[in-house]
């Protein structure tokens, strides 16, 4: 068999490929992996390393915040024994206010008290008077002293900056250093310090800050306890192991018992003779590793042995966390591998090397005896067979061989034959496909009209619609797609996508276009300018797939939806005004309420204790206050166009010339104040919220201008016959514009968007309260007009009011005022029914119709009220809130008591808004919380007329 060439040929060829590749994966593969089996050795060290440093890293931000905790747990304590001596102090000083005892026995007892109340870790309450004086204290060094030249081991003063500073705010937490009751050092205290006006003292209870830190330890050496644990399961290779040692050389965790707990700082180097200790400190956090000899456990005091050691330094401890594993123990498993792999290459190229001698006998044979066949063909004799009978591939290219030549011996007798049926053939085929050219003519013609006809079609549509090919050149364009990048159809189509729509826009989309090469259809929105104006499109990418399923283009679809986003975002600012605003109605109910007890029961008590002047000095201002939180109130109902308004019809000409009058002696002299008006404008709206709105402008111009300016005011009359842009689309009418315009700093960008957002203000420092241009736009907006905001920054400010104008109707009904009947009506002995749900609300109103001199029945809902009205006769006048719990509301209620006493006087009241309570106008007066006495004898004075409240 080796006598073939073929054999001796093909054999030898595989022997010296299995040699060569078995050398080469030698070669390449060993040294690597020993490379890098040692290196992952290596890594384990140092991964475990790094997961133990997290661990310990991870302990101190929760001692960390353990000790933040406990200190914040420890304040809350403070806070309670202050809040404790409080009660205590209090209870003794009611006893003055009851005649018991006298104030200085009320003292003497707080003061002693106070002074035998300990907690903690013997901690205690002190108490000074604002000349540091410690007028109670535990220690009898100081209980009693002047404590104002007390000073600490610095020299500092203690007792007069801590009484200053409670002074100054109230109360709160000030640290400082004292001694402990009986203590020989001063350390570090942080002391909880309340002021008491009343009593003209502070008291005060301090926590020692050691405590906490004694605290911390114990947790600490719980963590130290956890590390051993955790580190005495952890095994580098074979016996490495990890140790912890702090910056004082002190082996915090180490699994041999004769170095854990010792100062190995006496520890050598043999090679270096230095400290080991040191050595180690030296590589830590620098990623490099120390390198020493040291000794074996089963061969001890031979120091011999290369050990490697790697170190970080956890910095909150202070610790340094090491490895240590000896090097001859990383390279053991690389060593180990190569051998295996050694052995099983030497087995496989000898497998390989006799499976390839059978392989080559089994495939020269069959090729050997065709060539043999092929031979006797050559020759001429096409009656020759290889004979082959095998189920392979060489089995298929013999039986294929020997059929060969027998077809080869049949076709050369039938091939004249065939030569002529085929020119018969030929003759026909060319008749039908000269019938099928014409066929196909016709067919390109009827095409070509359809294609024109979509076309138009195509570019009649309100959409810009494009093809794009596979290599991203124009293959199709309609009109609209060429209108919008300003050329002409023919131009567009053969160009690339970039060239036409720009660098820029092509970037933008460039994500969007490779999904949609990808096969993905992809929607997405895009905004651009064209001649100055932002234009907001919706795209649509779709894939085209050709018949191989491949994706061979594009097709885009662009619609312009600019004016929908515009609608949307004016819907969605609508739906966020109203959302406020009704939070605003909702909150001014409840302060009103609330303002209607206070400012009655400080109303009652000035009045009650006139001769008490002091009593005066502290009313006074809470008086002030609460007349201030209604005003507040009014404003949050202007905002959410909600607040009552009484509206007339307004000469603007002579508003605007009386607020001017107001305003100049108002604003700094150098701001120069203008007016250029029309005379006859009349609109009506409710003069004292438009001259509060004008205002408002007025003093915002003025901050706007620190340096001086000008201020203008202008009114016309206009005439809208199409709509117009303001806050919102201006519906067509008669309205008078009112503009104020400023020279000031103008508006910013986001200041000009969010103007009219509720306690949104420009003014830094805490000046403001963001109500004055919200309180506007919601006077302008229920008063059923418009606004419209232009600034630019550094070029001032135009704030232009569009009011509809006065009807005759209107201002007839102006003319129609509420007649007072004289002051000296008296109501002694009257019968009066109040109706409201508030226990307080109703007990001031009470007092305030009992001053009056009626005799008051109360009823807490409309059902008893009605059931009171029907079974009292003479009832002179009912005072009753709109919003009750029961099956009536004020209106209801007001209506059904009109039909039993026509003779009664009916006034309501209300901290809601009519839009709220379900009315939008009454026939009856109307009172707003918060009101005063005499608000409530002129309502009860008043003739019923037509409606005193409307609401836009």
């Amino acid at each position: 068999m080796f006598g073939s060439k073929l054999v001796q040929r093909f054999f030898s060829v595989i022997v010296v490929i299995v040699a060569f590749f078995s050398l080469a994966v030698y070669l390449y593969s060993v040294p690597l992996i020993k490379s890098q089996v040692y290196q992952i050795e290596r890594n384990a060290s140092r991964i475990a390393l790094n997961n133990v440093f997290e661990l310990a890293n991870k302990i101190y931000f929760n001692l960390e915040a353990y000790r933040a905790q406990a200190l914040a747990s420890h304040k809350a304590q403070l806070q309670t024994v202050v809040s404790l001596a409080e009660a205590y102090t209090r209870s003794i000083f009611d006893q003055v206010d009851q005649g018991l005892i006298t104030e200085a026995e009320a003292r003497r007892k707080v003061f002693d008290g106070l002074r035998h109340f300990t907690y903690g870790n013997n901690d205690y309450i002190w108490v000074s008077g604002y000349d540091a004086k410690l007028l109670s204290h535990p220690d009898p060094r100081f209980h009693g002293t002047d404590a104002s030249s007390v000073r600490s081991q610095e020299g500092d003063i203690i007792i007069p900056r801590v009484v200053e500073m409670a002074l100054r705010d109230g109360e709160g937490f000030y640290q400082y250093k004292w001694r402990r009751l009986g203590g020989p050092r001063e350390i570090d205290k942080i002391s909880y310090v309340k002021n008491f006006p009343e009593w003209g003292f502070v008291i005060g209870s301090g926590l020692y800050l050691d405590d906490i830190e004694a605290e911390v330890a114990q947790r600490k050496q719980a963590a130290i306890q956890e590390l051993r644990s955790a580190l005495a399961e952890i095994r580098i290779a074979k016996t490495g192991y990890l140790y912890i040692f702090d910056a004082d050389y002190n082996m915090l965790v180490h699994p041999n018992p004769n170095i854990d707990g010792t100062d190995f700082s006496a520890l050598e180097d043999p090679v270096t003779g230095e400290s080991i200790a040191d050595e180690l400190i030296a590589v830590a956090d620098t990623g490099r590793e120390l390198r020493y000899k040291w000794d074996r456990p089963s061969d001890p005091n031979n120091y011999v042995y290369d050990k490697l050691s790697l170190v970080r330094h956890l910095e909150g401890f202070d610790w340094y966390i090491g490895s240590s594993v000896y090097e001859d123990e990383l390279r053991a498993s690389a060593e180990l591998l190569s051998e295996r792999i050694m052995t099983i290459a030497l087995v496989t190229m000898g497998i390989a090397i006799l499976l390839a001698y059978v392989f080559v006998n089994k495939v020269t044979s069959p090729i050997n005896r065709l060539v043999s066949t092929a031979v006797r063909v050559r020759n001429g004799d096409l009656t020759a067979q290889s004979g082959i009978e095998r189920d392979d591939e060489l089995g298929v290219l013999a039986r294929t061989f020997d059929a060969m030549v027998e077809r080869l011996s049949s076709n050369i007798q039938t091939l004249d034959q065939k030569v002529q049926e085929r020119t018969q053939a030929l003759e026909l085929r060319n008749t039908q496909l000269g019938e099928a050219v014409a066929s196909e003519q016709q067919a390109r013609e009827e095409l070509a009209a359809i294609e024109e006809r979509q076309r138009m079609i195509l570019d009649a549509l309100p959409a810009q619609i494009a093809y794009v090919g596979s290599d991203l050149r124009y293959r199709f364009v309609n009109q609209g797609y060429a209108t919008m990048f300003r050329g002409e159809k023919e131009d567009i189509v053969g160009r690339p996508v970039a060239e036409v729509m720009g660098a820029k826009m092509f970037a933008d989309i460039k994500q969007q276009v490779d999904l949609a090469m990808a096969g993905k259809e992809t929607v997405y929105e895009y905004v651009f300018d064209t001649d100055g104006q932002e234009v907001i499109t919706k795209r649509i990418l779709i894939p085209y797939k050709g018949p191989d399923g491949q994706v061979d283009g594009m097709l885009n679809l662009s619609l312009d939806i600019t004016a929908e986003k515009e609608a949307e975002r004016k819907l969605t600012e609508a739906q966020r005004m109203s959302a406020v605003g009704q939070l605003a109605g909702g909150l001014a109910h409840d302060f009103n309420n609330l303002l209607t007890v206070v400012l009655g029961n400080l109303l009652s008590a000035r009045e009650r204790h006139p001769e008490l002047e002091e009593l005066d000095r502290y009313l006074a201002p809470a008086i002030r206050a609460s007349r201030r939180g209604a005003d507040i109130t009014g404003r949050l109902l202007a905002f959410s166009r909600r607040q009552a308004l009484t509206p007339t019809a307004i000469n603007v000409d002579e508003l605007i010339g009386d607020c001017i009058t107001l305003l100049k002696g108002s604003l700094p002299s150098n701001i120069k104040v203008s007016y250029r008006g029309e005379n006859g404008c009349a609109i009506f709206a409710d003069p004292s919220q438009l001259e509060n709105a004008l205002v408002n402008l007025a003093l915002n111009a003025r901050d706007a201008m620190p340096r001086g300016g000008e201020l203008n005011f202008a009114t016309r009359a206009r005439r809208v016959d199409w709509p117009e842009e303001y806050d919102e689309i201006v519906l067509p009418g008669d309205y008078v514009e009112i503009e104020v315009c400023d020279t000031g700093v103008g508006f910013s960008e986001e200041g000009l968007l969010r103007a009219f957002e509720p306690f949104f203000t420009t003014k830094s420092g805490g000046a403001g309260s963001g109500l004055g241009l919200s309180m506007v736009y919601g006077f302008v907006k229920q008063s059923s007009g418009y606004i419209r905001l232009q600034s630019e920054p550094g070029e001032g400010t135009r704030v232009a009011l569009l009011l509809p104008v006065a009807t005759q109707r209107q201002g007839q009904a102006d003319e129609e005022e509420r007649s007072i009947r004289p002051d000296c009506e008296a109501f002694d002995g009257k019968l009066m029914l109040l109706v409201e749900d508030d226990p307080d609300v109703r007990e001031v109103v009470r007092l305030q119709l009992a001053e009056l001199g009626l005799a008051v029945i109360e009823a807490a809902d409309g059902d008893e009220a009605l059931a009171l009205a029907r079974s009292l006769n003479g009832l002179y006048a009912m005072l009753s809130d709109v919003m009750m719990p029961g099956s009536l509301d004020g209106f209801e209620l007001a209506e059904k008591v009109a039909t039993l006493h026509p003779a009664a006087r009916i006034v309501l009241m209300t901290g809601y808004t009519f839009d709220q309570s379900g009315a939008e106008e009454t026939a009856f007066p109307v009172l707003r919380k918060p009101f005063e006495r005499e608000a409530l004898r002129r309502a009860l004075l008043t003739e019923t007329r037509t409606p005193l409240i409307r609401e836009s």
